[in-house]
């Protein structure tokens, strides 16, 4: 975090801690910058609150102690600057795909007209145009996950949270929806430039991360943050330079 100032800052985590029946620790304290345009992800063993410090980060979950900042003010309540692409798809099977996306729009306000244009472009955009009245019934995991990737984006949120997105998926379409996101981070056309991915894949963390956030258990505190952003993309798996970070990262959590 040295050398990072306050303008390149999107959202700062404090001596964030998380107790359990206020006796059992199992969060911090921790410390962390989310920076403003990075990929960034936390990897880590179960139980050492990797989807704990997300949820806490995009507002759902209220800390015991500590603090998160958002542009300098301290978070209460739900993180509006953020959005969440969720494991389990959380889609309404009762409504089309459009209705699904639209959804955080309607609630947030917007005209009906124009959160139609917004879910459309938004569908279109993850690939799955043509798709529009169908319902969750009719698609596949990966088309589901990406209806939940349109309904996140949709919001243009300034932080994406996606809490291990692709672990329910097959290995092909997982790495189809890796590429997608890292193309969506870069395209113009979307206003999310900040994305913050909870996964178990340290070769997953390694290929999409600007920095990766390495967290060890009993209780989750942080081991290091590996800075990835002189690693070359993109970073196929086997190749030299990428197979020493994932092995690096391996021996942190040995």
């Amino acid at each position: 975090m040295s050398g990072t100032t306050d303008a390149d800052v999107l959202l700062r985590v404090r001596q964030v801690e998380q107790f359990y029946d206020r006796r059992i620790r199992i969060l911090g304290p921790v410390d962390l910058d989310v920076r403003d345009g990075e990929f960034l992800s936390l990897v880590g063993p179960s139980g050492c609150g990797k989807s704990t410090l997300l949820r806490i980060v995009a507002g759902l979950l209220e800390p015991t102690a500590g603090r998160i900042d958002v542009g300098g003010v301290a978070l209460a309540g739900v993180n509006r600057q953020a959005a969440m692409v969720f494991q389990s798809f959380a889609l309404f099977p009762w409504m089309s795909v459009v209705e699904n996306v639209a959804l955080g729009l309607e609630a947030r306000g917007m005209a009906p007209l124009e959160r139609l244009k917004r879910a459309e472009k938004y569908i279109d955009l993850v690939g799955l145009s043509g798709y529009e009245r169908a319902f969750p019934k009719e698609l596949s995991r990966g088309m589901k996950q990406l209806v939940g990737l349109a309904r996140a984006l949709a919001l243009e949120p300034e932080l994406l949270c996606m809490d291990e997105p692709f672990s329910a998926l097959d290995v092909l379409t997982a790495r189809a929806m890796r590429d997608l996101v890292l193309d969506l981070w870069k395209s113009p056309e979307v206003k999310t430039k900040s994305i913050l991915l909870v996964t178990h894949s340290i070769e997953e963390a390694v290929a999409l991360s600007d920095r990766v956030v390495v967290l060890r258990a009993n209780p989750g505190r942080i081991a290091e943050v590996v800075d990835l952003a002189d690693l070359p993309r993109p970073r196929r798996p086997g190749a030299a330079a990428v197979s020493e970070v994932v092995d690096r990262m391996y021996g942190l959590l040995a």
